[in-house]
């Protein structure tokens, strides 16, 4: 079990952002856990979210980028189902102890999983305009 723990936090690299002895809990493992998965995720995110839109009849890539960035906004808060696979791809790539941490608080924690999601996606707007 510790090869994939340490295999995996090798992989995604380490905390993105400060952590202190004051840092909560939450904000510690956003630096330490989430930040780093999310980064290492991005190009993933990108296609995901790409897909979704195109199989949405590809409304999205006909909106103006304030309406694309409230579209991705509505997308995660809304669609349940495609929120709970971003979580998986997150969660997938969390050690043993992240997980267990994590289980501790995991409704403040995928808040704050999906918010920074939202804004990653938000950011690269622009990037979506390939598939259209």
């Amino acid at each position: 079990m510790e090869t994939r723990n340490s295999s995996l936090i090798a992989l995604r690299g380490g905390t993105i952002g400060t952590v202190t002895e004051q840092s909560s809990a939450e904000e510690s493992f956003q630096n330490k856990t989430l930040r780093p998965i999310l980064k290492f995720q991005n190009d993933l995110f990108i296609e995901v979210f790409t897909n979704y839109a195109i199989k949405q009849k590809g409304v999205f890539f006909t909106l103006s980028p304030e309406k694309k960035m409230a579209y991705i906004e509505n997308t995660i808060q809304r669609d349940i189902k495609f929120r709970n696979s971003l979580k998986g791809m997150v969660i997938g790539l969390f050690s043993v102890d992240e997980y267990i941490d994590y289980i501790k608080n995991s409704s403040n924690l995928n808040k704050r999983m999906m918010n920074m999601l939202i804004e990653r996606l938000k950011s690269q707007v622009l990037l979506f305009e390939v598939a259209s």
